[in-house]
C-alpha cells in the first residue's frame, strides 16, 4: 500500500510552476491586446486615407509602420500565449528565439548607429528627405512632420531650403503652384500667445538667405537638431532602451525556464511510463 501511495505521488508530481506558465501567459496576453489594438489603427488609418495618395509613399506612412510592428507583436506574442498556456515546447522555442533575434538586432543597430555615426545620420537625412517628397500627400505624414519641426524647432532635413525637394514648395521658377518657395507653417517662429495660426506665415521663406529667413522662420534643419537632443537626452533614451529591452528580456527569461520545465516534465512521464509495469518499483 505504501509503495503504491509513494508511486501516485511520484506520479502527481509535475515540475511545472503554475506560477511561471500564468505569468508568462499573462506577460503575453497584455502584449497580444496592444498589437491587436495597434493593428486595427494602422488598418483604419490606412482605410481612410484616398487610394492614390495611400499608395504614394508606402515606405514613409506611419499607419504601415504601426500596422507591421502590431501585426510581428501579434505573431510573436500569440506563440508565447498558447505555448505557455497549452505547454507546447515548439511554440514557446518559437517566441525565444524570435524575441532573442529581436533583441540582438536592437542592440546591433544601437552599436552600429553609435560606431558608425555618419552613416546612420545619412540614413536619417535620405528618410527625411523621402518625407519632405511626399508630406502633402499623407496627412498622417503631414502632421508627423509638423509636430517634429515645432517641437525640435528645425525647418527642413539640413537646412529649410531643403524643402524645395517637394514639388509645391519647389522654388524653380516653373513651378506655378502658390507655395512656391514657402515652407510649412511649423517651420515659422509663432509667439506662445498666438491664438491664431497663420498657416501662410512661410510664404517665400525660400528666396530669402539664411539671416533674413531666420527673423521669421527656424533655418535650422532638423537633422542637427536631432542630433543636439539626442546629445543632452542621453539619460532620458538610455532609461527607453532600457524599457524596452527589460519585457524582451524577462520574455525571453520566464520562456526559457518554462521550457526546461516542461522537459523535465516529459523526461519525468516517461520515466514513470517506463516503469509504471515493474512490480518492484
Amino acid at each position: 500500500m505504501g509503495r503504491r501511495q509513494a508511486r501516485r505521488k511520484d506520479e502527481d508530481f509535475s515540475f511545472v510552476s503554475p506560477f511561471v506558465k500564468y505569468l508568462l501567459f499573462i506577460f503575453n496576453m497584455i502584449f497580444w491586446i496592444i498589437s491587436m489594438v495597434m493593428m486595427l489603427m494602422g488598418v483604419y488609418a490606412r482605410v481612410m486615407k484616398h487610394a492614390e495618395a495611400a499608395m504614394a509613399c508606402l515606405a514613409v506612412d506611419p499607419a504601415i509602420l504601426v500596422l507591421v510592428v502590431g501585426a510581428l507583436m501579434f505573431l510573436i506574442t500569440f506563440c508565447g500565449c498558447v505555448g505557455s498556456l497549452r505547454e507546447n515546447v515548439t511554440l514557446l522555442h518559437t517566441f525565444c528565439v524570435c524575441l532573442t533575434v529581436i533583441f540582438l538586432m536592437q542592440l546591433t543597430a544601437g552599436i552600429l548607429g553609435f560606431v558608425f555615426s555618419d552613416k546612420a545620420q545619412g540614413k536619417v537625412s535620405e528618410f527625411i528627405n523621402n518625407a519632405i517628397v511626399h508630406y502633402r500627400d499623407d496627412l498622417d505624414l503631414q502632421n508627423l512632420i509638423d509636430f517634429g519641426q515645432k517641437e525640435f524647432n528645425c525647418c527642413g532635413g539640413v537646412s529649410y531650403k531643403d524643402w524645395s525637394l517637394n514639388m509645391y514648395f519647389n522654388c524653380t521658377p516653373e513651378n506655378p503652384s502658390r507655395e512656391r518657395c514657402s515652407v510649412p507653417f511649423s517651420c515659422c517662429l509663432l509667439p506662445k500667445d498666438e491664438a491664431i495660426v497663420n498657416t501662410m506665415c512661410g510664404q517665400g521663406m525660400q528666396d530669402l538667405d539664411q539671416q533674413q529667413a531666420s527673423v521669421f522662420i527656424n533655418t535650422k534643419g532638423c537633422i542637427d537638431s536631432l542630433v543636439t537632443w539626442i546629445h543632452d537626452n542621453l539619460f532620458l533614451l538610455g532609461g527607453i532602451a532600457m524599457g524596452l529591452a527589460i519585457p524582451q528580456l524577462v520574455g525571453i527569461l520566464l520562456s526559457q525556464v518554462l521550457i526546461n520545465q516542461i522537459t523535465d516534465q516529459v523526461e519525468l512521464q516517461q520515466y514513470n511510463l517506463q516503469h509504471r509495469s515493474d512490480p518492484w518499483q
